[in-house]
């Protein structure tokens, strides 16, 4: 036991280190939602709803955006580890470039959405606050695609803290245009829903800014501006960035597909069930926030070994990592359970909702071992660069597991909300198991 612990100590340490700031980071984009979600609760209950449906769906959208900006992070990592600086550098010219492709394509796929928004069942009479608000989101996919090529760069060289402080400080910017354009203060008008959409966009274009202006004038950057300015736009990157971020962008987009295309189930219940729908979800972003974030550690740690070519410390940080994360889930979740009769009132005065959301928190909290597992294994199987496994394990898992079953539970059998979300646990855990295994089988090759 004494090897063990002495073992995994510095990968504990190390994660934590990188760790922590991008679960700062991660936990201020739930403070944003967390906020967006409270103030538009108590501006109206219609609203609230209304945010429900195109927040999960449009997050589809965004978490896929996320997912392809990933590939450039092993890469980065890598370089990182050979010390290759200005390598990174023009590397991340060719990040930015595929990444505004990227944000071509998405725009394209959101105007199909938006334009189609009548066809999916919602009530009639949250059509006018769900279009107004899905199209300011939409005018910010650009700045979000760019965002997130800045962010993995950082992430890939260890500076953490830089997009921890620029995310804080943007939603402490969002939450100010909340309060001003949602409810009217200081003499703005009182926009509601279409108000925390504009506040959002700006806050995401400054951001953007943020991450360029350090990038340009801070001098503990300027190797890698030399890199950046003598880099040229190359089919060889740009494939090596594509091969990479298209799987992982297809293994989240289809992760998220799993709530957001659940969105709609739950859209045939209700409104109420809407609402109680986006309350969890609200709960449920801390705890994959702090996945998500140990797990982005994990997969910088994992490159870096795998840069220098040392497979046992490559095993030792996912293994390492995924006693974090658990440690961490669980500690969250008590919290969880114990405020689930009461914290839906933070949001809403209605008991109908927060019966629903009371219920709907025990498979939220059941499913954290499974998101926890695949979490960790899929993170460190990019670490690895093998990312082509993730596609047909998220489609077997969130496809033919996930959806089927919620809608089998949630509408067939009549459990309602509940049902819905009681396929998680089932499709997160088969992830998980599915992706250590791929891990394992990896390392094991010569």
């Amino acid at each position: 036991m004494h090897f063990t612990l002495k073992r995994y100590t510095t990968h504990y340490r190390a994660l934590v280190s990188l760790g922590v700031p991008i679960v700062v980071g991660q936990i201020g984009n739930v403070v944003l939602g967390f906020a967006d979600t409270l103030m538009i609760g108590h501006h109206s209950m219609m609203e609230l709803a209304a945010a429900s449906f195109v927040t999960t769906m449009f997050t589809l959208i965004v978490i896929f955006a996320m997912g392809f900006s990933y590939g450039l992070t092993p890469i980065v990592g890598a370089m990182f580890g050979r010390g290759e600086k200005e390598e990174i550098g023009g590397i991340l010219r060719n990040s930015l470039a595929a990444n505004g492709l990227m944000a071509v394509i998405l725009l394209a796929v959101s105007v199909v959405f938006y334009l189609n928004l009548h066809r999916m069942g919602q009530p009639v009479e949250l059509l006018p606050y769900m279009r107004s608000y899905l199209l300011v989101n939409i005018v910010s996919l650009p700045f979000l695609c760019m965002f997130n090529a800045f962010k993995q760069f950082y992430d890939g060289i260890t500076d953490t803290r830089v997009p921890m402080f620029v995310i804080l400080g943007g939603n402490v910017l969002n939450i100010f245009g909340n309060y001003v354009l949602i409810y009217g203060a200081f003499g703005m008008p009182e926009l509601g829903l279409l108000g925390a959409g504009i506040s959002t966009m700006v806050s995401r274009i400054v951001m953007f800014v943020a991450f360029v202006a350090v990038f340009v004038f801070h001098r503990s950057y300027a190797p890698y501006r030399r890199g950046y300015a003598a880099g040229r736009l190359n089919r060889a990157d740009f494939r090596r960035i594509n091969t990479l971020g298209w799987p992982v962008a297809m293994q989240l987009g289809m992760e998220c597909a799993a709530f957001s295309l659940s969105a709609i189930f739950v859209g045939w219940i209700g409104i109420t069930a809407l609402a109680a729908h986006q309350v969890t979800l609200t709960a449920s972003q801390l705890l994959y926030m702090v996945n998500s974030g140990m797990a982005a550690a994990i997969a910088v740690r994992v490159s870096y070994f795998h840069g220098q070519g040392d497979t046992a410390a490559v095993r030792d940080a996912a293994y390492a990592g995924f006693h974090v994360i658990m440690l961490i889930a669980f500690v969250l979740s008590v919290p969880v359970f114990l405020l689930r009769n009461t914290f839906s009132y933070w949001f809403t005065d209605s008991a109908e909702v927060c019966v629903l959301v009371s219920q709907t928190v025990i498979p939220l909290i059941v499913y954290q071992f499974g998101d926890g597992l695949q979490y960790t294994f899929a993170n460190a199987l990019r670490g690895i660069s093998c990312v082509r496994p993730l596609i047909w394990i998220a489609f077997f898992s969130y496809f033919v597991v996930s959806l089927p079953l919620g809608w089998f539970l949630g509408i067939h059998s009549g459990w309602g909300l509940v049902g819905v979300w009681s396929a998680f646990p089932v499709c997160l855990l088969c992830a998980g198991i599915l992706y250590w295994l791929c891990f394992i089988r990896r390392l094991r090759r010569p």
